[in-house]
């Protein structure tokens, strides 16, 4: 019968031994025959990740629309259209346009640099293959995409996994699993007789009464072609999944799932990882949502309250139209968007960070806790010496001498094309320790047990200097399989015991050394000869910390930012980490520890505490929840397909450019490198954004509140629209021209110190006090207005003088309340100041429906803008003082 996958059910998987696997993947040792293996690839596709398409242009301008204050600003201009206010439908339109344009071309700038950074798992694998059913198999190196269920393939160090195996043969193989799981160490892997029920390979699902049938022989078990796998699958030691890499030895395993049936495809999948709410949308959209209320709200209020109190009808609706523009913050998207692009660019330009969303450049001054895991980020996932201590803990040299010599020997006499890491840490550190380091040719090597991860032992044999006729034996492994192995009293034993555990408490690999002398024999050497040995001492690893990350942690710190370890090491592990960064880990906190806390629980111990060890991606990812809603603002480091719920979790996901295909597509921002200093730069830029956005929200909103409100009020007492529809636009297309510096401002150095918080009713509230304030000034320049023109020419007086006060209103505001530096903030403010004095006597004045003012106007006009910029002033002291945005 032709074999599918679609027909092997879980049970048969998960209860077969190797050879009836390979029976049920309808393949066997010696490999596939080519004509299957053309029908298989034809049948089930190449061996890839699902590839994920850029958006072209204009789906992502299309996108932009969907932003809630873009929208309400296309019904403007359609409204403005209905009512024939041709001009302010044109204005608001070309916004609309110029906004979503800017955010479409940074967006797709970005996601074409990210695309440009997506890499093969893997370029190239060796497999058996068969020319016909009686050839014998040749081992030959395919493209990965060739890859297909039941294929045999050949592992060897540094070698990417190309699928999911499970492994028929192995020799000290150990796999490096931290793009999946976190875990620094590399993994033993091994081939297992019958898997149990904790190390069944992943396999095809199958229903209860699916397997029933199959376990009474009555069918075979169509079953859909799906995982079952959890978070401890990574720790079976007959399966290697693909986006892992092997350590060292070597191995032989069978492909049993390609492409997109992965469990490295699937993590990107899986439905509960969808992507929440953003901090830009709490605090952005927030606002904007309370706005387009009023504005919901002003025109109706306009035409009733005209109705009632001055019998007007429709022929207020261009002005009520007009009034509910003049709340509206136009530039808002545009300005967000100039920002964020302006600082997204510089980025990419300067320090090589890619902003591939551009509200993320935002969210990222906003952070005031960032998630990362410690491998890859606060350490270089490669070990270093700590240690070498004889068997009562006294520092003894010689230790790791022998240690060095058992590398040096094993790795050149099995052959092995590289040392492990663990090896390469120790020969580095005799090299550096002993001024002779270590000559190759002082001993005469006779033979080398390599490493195997089930009785976890290296072994050299050397030929005894000054002593014909011996050997010594040079052992090296786990601390209890070696003390298993040596003549010791129980005391010793525990005492050795102790000491390891007590190192390995402080965050140290520990590893044990012992000696042993046997006479010389023409048999080869086998692991019965690794007994009664003489335990020499003990050597400790940690972790090499990454060299800018104790800055980096610094200057995140400085930033008024907390950092949380989120790791799958060992808490002793993580911990060490940590207090070599100068990073204080408190108490360590363990998954296992707060399984049974609720929400609420958990938020208050992952507010107070450092480091989460143990932890799997569904910790991660409920860590991160948390503490956002706790009301934290948070970044997610991350690298691999592990990290995929909490970065998805986050308000802003991170990955540096060595991360997982898949978790370069799911970061909202990618760095430079493999450490923390550009993060930190990228913060800075996100906090400069987000104070130019908030700086502009606080002084447009302020201007136009007081501006609706006093128009409202003088629509109701005069006989006439105190303001024409056209005045109205001449006066927001003035101000907003004038606003696009806000863009090009530079924030103080004290907007830069902490995380940026732009709460939509503190922002409300200091609009509306600056807004009342701004309201009074129009009134009494109204009270002024009325003493100085005459009746013969009230209104297109009344016009220009309202026009004149607003405009030299404005100017102040955005010199008093600004926030910033530069950006030509004070020259686009006096420019539109003049604008303000000089329109109404230019023959564009009564075409727009404006006469000339009296003299007298303007000392008493200069009165009002005096106490009105001292109490500006004054209201802008008290709102830097208690931190208001």
């Amino acid at each position: 019968m032709t074999w599918a996958p679609e027909r092997i059910s879980s049970l048969q998987l998960s209860r077969s031994t190797p050879l009836q696997l390979l029976r049920s993947l309808g393949s066997g040792p010696r490999g596939l025959v080519e004509s299957d293996a053309e029908r298989r690839l034809v049948r089930y596709g190449e061996n890839v990740l699902p590839a994920r398409r850029v958006p072209s242009l204009p789906i992502i301008f299309l996108r932009s629309l969907r932003d809630p204050f873009t929208a309400v600003l296309a019904a403007l201009a359609l409204v403005s259209t209905l009512v024939a206010a041709w001009a302010t439908a044109s204005v608001i339109a070309v916004l609309v346009v110029v906004s979503c344009a800017l955010r479409a071309a940074g967006e797709h700038r970005a996601d074409r640099s990210a695309a440009g950074l997506r890499e093969l798992v893997a370029s190239t694998a060796t497999v058996l293959r068969r020319a016909t059913a009686e050839a014998a198999p040749v081992s030959r190196e395919i493209p990965v995409g060739e890859v297909v269920p039941g294929d045999v393939v050949r592992l060897a160090p540094g070698d990417l996994v190309p699928a999911d195996l499970r492994l028929l043969r192995a020799t000290g193989l150990t796999m490096h699993q931290a793009a999946l799981t976190g875990e620094s160490a590399p993994v033993a892997k091994y081939p297992v007789d019958q898997p149990s029920a904790r190390s069944a390979p992943p396999v095809a699902r199958a229903s209860p009464a699916e397997a029933r049938a199959y376990d009474d022989g009555a069918q075979e078990c169509p079953v859909e072609s799906a995982y079952a796998l959890d978070d401890q699958d990574f720790d079976r030691p007959e399966v290697c999944f693909q986006g892992s890499s092997v350590a060292s030895g070597s191995g032989t395993g069978v492909v049993i799932a390609t492409g997109a049936d992965t469990r490295f495809a699937r993590a990107d999948r899986l439905p509960e990882h969808d992507r929440r709410t953003t901090a830009f949308d709490r605090s952005v959209h927030g606002v904007s949502w309370i706005l387009i209320r009023f504005m919901l709200l002003t025109p109706p209020l306009v035409l009733m309250a005209n109705a009632a109190l001055r019998g007007r009808g429709l022929e207020t609706l261009p002005f009520a139209v007009a009034v509910a523009v003049g709340l509206t913050p136009e530039m808002l998207p545009v300005i967000v968007t100039t920002t964020l692009a302006r600082g997204a660019s510089a980025l990419a330009r300067e320090r090589r960070v890619i902003v591939k969303r551009l509200p993320a450049l935002h969210d990222l001054g906003a952070v005031d806790v960032v998630c990362l895991d410690k491998t890859g980020t606060l350490t270089q996932d490669r070990p270093v010496l700590d240690r070498a201590l004889d068997a009562s803990g006294t520092p003894d040299d010689s230790v790791l001498h022998w240690a060095a010599v058992n590398s040096l020997w094993t790795v050149r006499l099995a052959e092995l094309p590289s040392a492990d890491a663990l090896d390469e840490a120790l020969l580095d550190a005799a090299e550096e320790r002993f001024a002779e380091g270590l000559d190759a040719l002082e001993y005469d090597a006779v033979a080398a047990l390599p490493f195997d991860p089930v009785r976890r032992l290296s072994t050299a044999v050397l030929a005894t200097p000054h002593r014909l006729g011996h050997h010594t034996l040079v052992v090296k492994g786990a601390v209890e399989d070696v003390l298993e192995r040596c003549l010791l009293t129980d005391d010793e034993r525990a005492r050795t015991a102790a000491l390891a555990d007590r190192l390995a408490a402080d965050g140290l690999r520990v590893l044990a050394v012992a000696l042993a002398e046997r006479p010389a024999t023409g048999r080869p050497f086998t692991a019965k000869d690794e007994r009664g040995l003489t335990l020499k001492g003990l050597v400790a690893l940690r972790d090499a910390t990454a060299d800018t990350a104790a800055a980096a942690l610094a200057a995140l710190a400085d930033r008024g930012i907390e950092v949380k370890v989120l790791t799958g090491d060992h808490p002793g592990t993580a911990a060490r980490a940590c207090r070599d960064l100068g990073l204080a880990p408190g108490h360590v906190v363990t998954a296992a520890s707060f399984d049974a806390l609720d929400d609420t629980e958990l938020a208050e111990l992952a507010d107070s505490s450092t480091v989460f060890a143990r932890c799997s991606p569904a910790h991660k990812a409920r860590l991160v929840r948390v503490l956002r809603e706790r009301g934290h603002v948070t970044g997610f480091v991350g690298d691999g397909a592990n990290d995929l719920p909490a970065l998805r979790a986050s308000d802003v996901a991170i990955c540096p450019p060595e991360a997982v295909d898949v978790a370069r597509e799911t970061a909202d921002v990618v760095l430079a490198a493999r450490d923390l200093t550009s993060l930190d730069h990228a913060v800075v830029v996100g906090r400069a954004s987000g104070a130019a956005i908030a700086g502009y929200l606080r002084i447009t909103l302020s201007s136009n509140l007081g501006n609706v409100i006093a128009m409202l009020t003088a629509g109701l007492l005069l006989p006439f629209l105190p303001m024409l529809p056209s005045q109205v636009l001449v006066q927001n297309l003035c101000f907003d021209a004038a606003q696009l510096a806000f863009a090009y401002e530079r924030p103080r150095a004290a907007a830069l110190r902490l995380p940026l918080a732009l709460r939509p009713r503190e922002v409300l509230a200091s609009v509306t006090g600056f807004g009342v304030l701004n309201a009074a000034a129009d009134l009494a320049t109204f009270a002024v207005l009325v003493w100085a023109v005459s009746d013969t020419r009230a209104q297109p007086a009344f016009h220009a003088g309202w026009f004149t006060e607003n405009l030299l209103t404005q100017a102040l505001v955005m010199v008093l309340l600004r926030t910033g530096r530069g950006g030509g903030v004070p020259t686009t403010a006096g420019v539109l100041a003049l604008t303000g004095l000089l329109l109404p006597l230019t023959p564009l004045g009564p075409l727009i429906g404006m006469a000339a003012l009296p003299l007298a106007y303007y000392p008493l006009l200069a009165l009002v803008l005096a106490l009105y910029a001292a109490a500006l002033h004054r209201g802008a002291r008290l709102a830097r003082r208690t931190g208001t945005p």
